[in-house]
């Protein structure tokens, strides 16, 4: 068995040399079929949404923002189990785990916290496998239509947990709405 005939994905295809006639030199079919497409495109209807006074709707399975999640009292759920990172396939998530103070556990759940948390937004590609991986349920991406804001620097696409704790104020609402079902 030679080198050439072995195909790993079963699609390979033998391209051959032909000489092509005189019309295919010309290019003057493919030019035609080109055009063809372009005036169909012109009847088309247009697509286009006149934003402030129209809003696109947005898919059910839409994920934004990443957030990380505080409990009914206020306390950070990360755990620092590093699955997030693990299952994260463009490497986008890195923390640094350490143990919680005697004077902390108002801040956090457990013993062990991610004192670094960060997210390189300009690597997410927003899969949703963090949120899937996490056993604590610490970290969602939110449906806030609000992604990621421009800018000149690359330090400001790295989130910290300065930008992906959830608010307190938010988290007391989450609280108070589970207590009334």
């Amino acid at each position: 068995m030679s080198i050439e005939s072995i195909s790993l994905s079963g699609r390979k295809k033998l391209v051959s040399n032909k000489e092509m006639n005189f019309w295919e030199r010309m290019y003057l079919i493919a030019i035609v079929k080109g055009l063809i497409i372009t005036i169909q495109h012109l009847f088309r209807r247009k697509v286009t949404i006149q934003y402030p006074e129209q809003v696109r709707t947005m898919s059910p399975v839409y994920r934004g923002q990443h957030q990380l999640k505080r409990d009914e009292q206020g306390r950070e759920n990360c755990t620092a189990c590093g699955l997030c990172a693990l299952s994260c396939p463009a490497e986008a998530i890195t923390m640094k785990a350490a143990e919680r103070r005697a004077d902390e556990k108002h801040l956090y759940r457990e013993e062990k916290y991610a004192e670094i948390y960060e997210i390189n937004m300009l690597r997410c590609i927003f899969c949703g496998l963090c949120e899937e991986a996490c056993p604590k349920d610490a970290i969602y991406l939110t449906t806030s239509k609000v992604l990621v804001p421009s800018s000149y620097e690359r330090e400001d696409f790295i989130y910290g947990k300065d930008k992906l704790v959830m608010p307190l104020d938010i988290a007391m609402k989450n609280a108070q709405l589970k207590n009334v079902k």
